[in-house]
């Protein structure tokens, strides 16, 4: 069951992660459910982006757009069922594929999409896929480990 109707903005997900301002990628959240996120971004156009190194926005940099969104996934399970939210760390990346060397002329905005495959005592591993357009360039596996005491 889908549980974002409206979307969840900028804002609100800098609430639910540990980065904010221009570091939390995600532009917004469409859609959300137990398992799955679907986010889109157009921050790989900005200037400000906190990635961007002599210009240049490297796809690699796609990974972080994927475990933002893994992230805000988890802080909205968080704060859907009255928890603090679990800190945890991206634990181990697998099965990736990169489609481009350079990301930052992309026209069209990313389109992030993750899934749970996977939930034992705080810690998981999600597929993820970023899109532009109908375009995959990035995708793969990622395991988060919760530290938290819970």
């Amino acid at each position: 069951m889908v549980k974002a109707i409206k979307p969840i903005e900028h804002d609100e997900l800098c609430s639910l992660i540990p980065h904010s301002f221009d570091m939390c990628l995600l532009d917004r959240v469409e859609s959300w459910d137990e398992n799955t996120i679907t986010c889109y971004s157009h921050s790989h156009h900005l200037a400000s982006n906190p990635l961007r190194r002599n210009e240049t926005l490297s796809s690699v940099h796609l990974l972080e757009y994927a475990a933002q969104a893994m992230a805000v996934h988890g802080g909205l399970h968080d704060r859907e069922q009255g928890i603090q939210m679990r800190e945890g760390y991206l634990a181990a990346l697998r099965d990736i594929k990169i489609e481009l060397l350079d990301i930052q002329n992309l026209e069209t905005e990313l389109h992030i999409e993750a899934t749970k495959i996977l939930s034992q005592g705080g810690n998981m591993i999600y597929r993820f896929t970023v899109f532009a357009g109908e375009n995959t360039l990035a995708s793969g596996r990622a395991t988060v480990v919760s530290i938290s005491n819970s």
